[in-house]
């Protein structure tokens, strides 16, 4: 008997390969490209901020799939890691992460752009970019926003609940993604843009990395 709930089969979500930039002689346009973009920076950085707006203003489908919301998925038993990072936090970081690489593969699968937020620390590769890159595939476009220290405590001291942190932890975090510097990955000082400036410089970005792909 057919099916009549109206279940539509879909792709299977394999690991993304590198994105091919188009035949033609110009720049190629990531606004008009599926991409599964991996946005880092440290707390206050506006990576979610610029994340969203980046994937409302697409003329493609475009998700966006924010760690630190699957993270919070969790809501008895939750592992804050501002109460101190344990092996209960790490393990329900490491197991949000690979959710997020699940959905990112799934929507790339149908069609669907994607692009996640997270606070990858240059000093722990295997964990940080080396883990996203086994989650999602190689085809993941990683670009850091890095705006000043001054910015970042600035947009801290908006926050409530257990997104604000202290202005030590996010020094203290800044200092560690300057490491960046020097990678190869491309970085925005998103200081002096608002959101919309930010999301257009990411798309110049992006275009470049679709042409050369970083080594990561």
């Amino acid at each position: 008997m057919p099916d009549t709930t109206g279940h539509v089969q879909l792709p299977p979500g394999g690991p993304v390969g590198m994105p091919s930039a188009p035949p033609a002689t110009g720049a190629p346009d990531p606004t008009a490209t599926t991409l599964a973009v991996l946005l880092i920076g440290p707390a206050g950085a506006g990576k979610t901020s610029v994340a969203k707006y980046w994937a409302d203003h697409r003329r493609v489908p475009t998700a966006h799939i924010s760690l630190d919301d699957v993270r919070e998925w969790v809501r008895s038993g939750f592992a804050d890691p501002q109460s101190g990072w344990n092996d209960h936090s790490e393990a329900q970081y490491r197991l949000a992460r690979r959710t997020c690489g699940f959905a990112a593969r799934n929507f790339l699968a149908n069609g669907i752009s994607c692009i996640l937020d997270d606070a990858v620390f240059p000093d722990r590769p295997v964990v940080g970019l080396g883990g996203w890159k086994r989650h999602v595939g190689p085809g993941l476009l990683p670009v850091v926003l890095l705006p000043g220290l001054e910015i970042v405590l600035e947009r801290n001291a908006e926050r409530s609940g257990n997104r604000r942190l202290t202005d030590e932890e996010v020094a203290r975090i800044h200092g560690r993604m300057a490491g960046w510097y020097g990678s190869g990955l491309p970085i925005i000082d998103n200081s002096q843009l608002d959101v919309p400036a930010t999301a257009r410089v990411l798309d110049d970005v992006l275009a470049r990395s679709i042409a050369s792909p970083p080594q990561w």
